[in-house]
């Protein structure tokens, strides 16, 4: 079996189980991927199926990327990255909470990366492909002068975002690049 065909056998794993809440209601330790499913009214995501992510996430351990030591214990790494991503939809005034669901697959670290591009691949969800930022962090004050995210400019409300410099495209041109990836069909 080809290193391709275990990370789509993952990606397929997690889409096998139900949605749940966002965040989940009970902490978990781990780390692996995630997928966020929106089902409310707001006009360019609307009429969005439970099976089609709006966003495909991955939690790792701090210090992975750097090579440096990996933690030795379980923590609820996946659940806080889940929690986080909560905090900004509640910090936002276009979108409720209660329209996100998610699922999430705790994996050995050295599938996470490969599971989380099959699932970008596969169903190209917006937050990924055309409204970039919804995972974003405060880049600090020593980095304010970047521009801010087109999530943060389609959804108003991080308070951190609302200190950087405007986006070149407006909500309009936002829109209508969610509307032509709708259009195109997201699904590869």
């Amino acid at each position: 079996m080809s290193v391709e065909e275990l990370g789509r056998n993952a990606a397929r794993k997690l889409m096998e189980y139900p949605s749940a809440e966002l965040p989940p209601l009970a902490p978990f330790n781990g780390v692996g991927v995630y997928t966020i499913h929106y089902q409310g009214a707001f006009a360019p995501y609307a009429e969005m199926p439970d099976d089609e992510p709006i966003y495909v996430g991955k939690a790792e351990l701090r210090g992975r990327r750097q090579g440096r030591v990996i933690e030795a214990h379980p923590s609820p790494v996946l659940y806080k990255r889940l929690c986080e991503h909560s905090d900004s939809i509640r910090a936002v005034n276009n979108l409720s909470l209660r329209d996100f669901r998610c699922r999430w697959l705790v994996l050995d670290p050295v599938w996470i990366g490969l599971t989380e591009q099959v699932l970008i691949a596969t169903y190209r969800p917006t937050w990924n492909s055309v409204v970039d930022g919804s995972g974003n962090h405060d880049p600090g004050a020593g980095r304010r002068n970047q521009e801010r995210s087109l999530w943060d400019t389609l959804h108003p409300g991080r308070r951190w975002a609302e200190k950087l410099r405007e986006s070149q495209l407006n909500v309009n041109k936002i829109m209508n690049s969610i509307a032509e990836h709708k259009g195109a069909g997201n699904q590869a």
